[in-house]
């Protein structure tokens, strides 16, 4: 049978993440460690204290959350290999999706660029999003029930002389718009007059919108420098929602957009779900969150967890 990695993005990580797959597993541990020598004490402390033992204010700092998913669940990956002793091509992965963060670990599986060169480009891009949410007041907002038209009246609405777009197609009912704080205000209030919840999220800053502009510049010269190869299987852009391109700039290009354009991913999983109809989902570790939004996307298609090793000896 195919298989279909979905891996997570910001926001999914918690503490503890990846310690029972690097106790269980050597080459999950060997992940975690190879994470530690490349960054150092960049982030204060070693990435694997800080996935293990937090402290939760720290491991949601965005410049942390994003190196830290992304080696938790690579971690992840090479630790469910281990425990089943399979190699990846004997897995016979059909293709990988990621959700915004998640794409650089969909990326990295498919064999577009080494755990390395993803993990820099990761901890540069999680520095630079987190330097330009602090550059601006904005946040996002979570419009539960909406759909895109919906999101789009919101942000026409409430918008005024400020940034207010669609950042996140997430699931059918689940749209997030991203902003300056104050449209995000007025969008609450146009929210509810069209009989919309609205959440204010706990984010640094609104991504995916124009004021990652800075941010999507610094990314475009790393990578720039960064060797990327044409991907072995069906890798999902989340700008497009269609598979990326057989072409290293192609994918250098989506990558940069991807900071200020829209996630499709309800899109990304509808396209995989029609063009794999006998294929099993898969979601890496950290949570289940993708797994949760797979129930609103396609309710019939059910998504294995391998949050923790136990998870995957399900199977």
């Amino acid at each position: 049978m195919n298989n279909i990695i979905l891996c997570p993005g910001q926001g999914a990580q918690i503490i503890g993440m990846g310690k029972l797959w690097s106790e269980s597993s050597e080459a999950a541990r060997a992940i975690f460690q190879q994470a530690d020598e490349l960054l150092g004490d960049s982030l204060g402390a070693p990435l694997s204290t800080l996935c293990f033992e937090g402290p939760a204010d720290t491991l949601n700092r965005t410049d942390v959350s994003q190196p830290a998913i992304y080696t938790a669940s690579i971690a992840c990956f090479a630790g469910w290999l281990d425990g089943e002793n399979l190699t990846k091509r004997e897995l016979n992965v059909a293709a990988t999706a990621g959700l915004s963060l998640g794409e650089y670990t969909a990326l990295h599986l498919a064999d577009a660029f080494s755990f390395a060169d993803g993990l820099k480009l990761v901890a540069l891009r999680g520095k630079a999003m987190q330097e330009a949410a602090e550059a601006a007041d904005s946040s996002m907002v979570a419009l539960i029930g909406a759909d895109e038209e919906s999101a789009n009246a919101v942000c026409d609405a409430a918008r005024g002389d400020d940034v207010l777009v669609a950042a996140n197609f997430n699931a059918p009912g689940q749209v997030v718009i991203s902003g300056s704080s104050a449209a995000c205000d007025r969008a609450e209030t146009v929210a509810g007059e069209m009989k919309l919840r609205a959440t204010r999220l706990s984010v640094a800053g609104a991504f995916h919108s124009p004021f990652m502009k800075p941010a999507a510049d610094q990314l475009a010269e790393a990578l720039a420098a960064t060797q990327i190869h044409a991907p072995s299987c069906t890798v999902m852009s989340n700008v497009t929602a269609q598979p990326h391109e057989q072409s290293s700039d192609s994918i250098r290009q989506r990558l940069v957009d991807q900071l200020t354009s829209p996630v499709r991913w309800a899109a990304c999983c509808e396209y995989l779900v029609e063009h794999n109809t006998e294929a099993q989902f898969h979601e890496l570790a950290p949570g289940k969150t993708l797994g949760g939004m797979m129930r609103r996307i396609s309710k019939g298609t059910k998504v294995q967890a391998h949050n923790e090793p136990e998870a995957a000896k399900e199977l």
